[in-house]
C-alpha cells in the first residue's frame, strides 16, 4: 500500500513545503547548536545519541545523525511500506549540514552563558518551532520515530506511548554517559517545552473558546449569541440525568471578549445556567478556516 502523496515538481506548493523545510531545518539545527549541545543537554531523538556521542569521541553531531538517519530510513522503508518520501530525506540531510556548518563556525559556544535552564526552555521552544515547520510541510522528523514505528508494528503497542519510552532511555543514556543528574532534568524540560511549541505551531495558538450551555433561557441566550456577538451555533437535543426532562444544549464558539461578554449576559437571564468552557485548539468549518484551506497551507 502506497503511503506518499506525489506532489507536482515547482509548483506553489511545492516551493512552500520546502520552503518551510529549509526554514525549519535551519531553526532546529541553530537550536541544537546554540542552546542544546554545548550543555550536554540530550532531549531524545538521534540528535540526542548524537550528542552524546560528540562529547564523548568529539565526533560532528550532524554526521553522526545522519549516519543512522540513512539506514534507519532504509530498514523503515522496507519494513513500514514506503512512508518516508522525498521531503523527509532532505529534512534530515539539510538538519545534519546545518548543524555541521553552524557549529563550524560557533564551536558550540552557548548563545547563554551559565544558564543551562534557559538554554533548555529556548532550545526546545526553537528546535519546537522547526520541527512543526517541517510537519507542516507534510514531512516527518525520521529518527528514532522509525524505530517506536517498528516496535508499534510488532508490539501493538500505541505509537505515542512507545515514541516516549525510546526518548526516555535515550535521555537515560545521557545521564549514564555523563553521570549527572542536572541532564535529564534539563533534558525533559526540553522535550517537554519541544512538544508544546510543535502543537502551538501545527494548531495554531487559538484564543477562541468553545461553550456548551444548558439553560431554560435557551432563546434568549441564542439571540445574544447570534444578534449582539455575531456568532453562530447549534441547538443540541439532551434529557436531565437526574429527573429526565427535555433540555436544550447550545453549542458555539467564541472569543475570550464575547466569552466574558456571553457570561455577564447569561448571569442576568439565568444564574443557574450550566456552562462548560474549553478551550478550541482548532477550528474548521464555515466561519472559520476551511478544512481546503488548512491542507493547502
Amino acid at each position: 500500500m502506497a503511503f506518499l502523496q506525489k506532489e507536482r515538481l515547482f509548483t506553489r506548493k511545492w516551493f512552500i513545503s520546502y520552503g518551510l523545510i529549509a526554514v525549519g531545518t535551519l531553526m532546529v539545527a541553530a537550536g541544537y547548536v546554540f542552546f542544546i549541545t554545548p550543555y550536554k543537554i540530550v532531549p531524545g531523538g538521534i540528535y540526542g545519541i548524537s550528542i552524546i556521542i560528540h562529547h564523548l569521541m568529539g565526533w560532528p553531531v550532524g554526521l553522526t545523525a545522519l549516519a543512522f538517519n540513512i539506514p534507519l530510513t532504509i530498514i523503515g522503508t522496507k519494513i513500514l511500506g514506503p512512508r518516508f518520501g522525498t521531503k523527509t530525506v532532505a529534512g534530515f540531510f539539510l538538519t545534519s549540514i546545518f548543524v555541521d556548518t553552524i557549529s563550524y563556525y560557533s564551536e558550540y559556544k552557548p548563545l547563554v552563558d551559565s544558564d543551562p535552564l534557559l538554554s533548555s526552555i529556548f532550545g526546545g521552544a526553537l528546535i519546537g518551532i522547526g520541527v512543526g515547520l517541517i510537519f507542516k510541510s507534510k514531512a516527518t522528523s525520521g529518527g528514532t520515530d522509525v524505530i517506536a514505528m517498528i516496535l508499534a508494528k510488532y508490539t501493538r503497542l500505541p505509537l505515542g506511548q512507545l515514541m516516549m519510552g525510546v526518548d526516555s532511555i535515550i535521555v537515560l543514556l545521557g545521564f549514564i554517559a555523563f553521570a549527572d543528574w542536572h541532564i535529564p532534568l534539563y533534558s525533559w524540560i526540553a522535550i517537554f517545552v519541544m512538544g508544546k511549541v510543535i502543537d502551538a505551531v501545527l494548531e495554531g495558538v487559538s484564543y477562541e473558546k468553545t461553550i456548551f450551555i444548558v439553560s431554560d433561557q435557551y432563546e434568549a441566550i441564542r439571540n445574544k449569541i447570534i444578534n449582539d456577538l455575531n456568532r453562530g451555533g447549534t441547538f443540541l437535543s439532551g434529557e436531565g440525568m437526574y429527573n429526565g426532562s427535555q433540555k436544550k444544549v447550545i453549542f458555539t464558539v467564541v472569543n475570550r471578549r464575547e466569552l466574558a461578554m456571553l457570561e455577564e449576559f447569561i448571569n442576568q437571564v439565568d444564574p443557574k445556567a450550566f456552562l462548560t468552557v474549553m478551550d478550541a485548539n482548532e477550528i474548521i468549518g464555515q466561519g472559520f478556516k476551511s478544512l481546503k484551506d488548512k491542507l493547502e497551507d
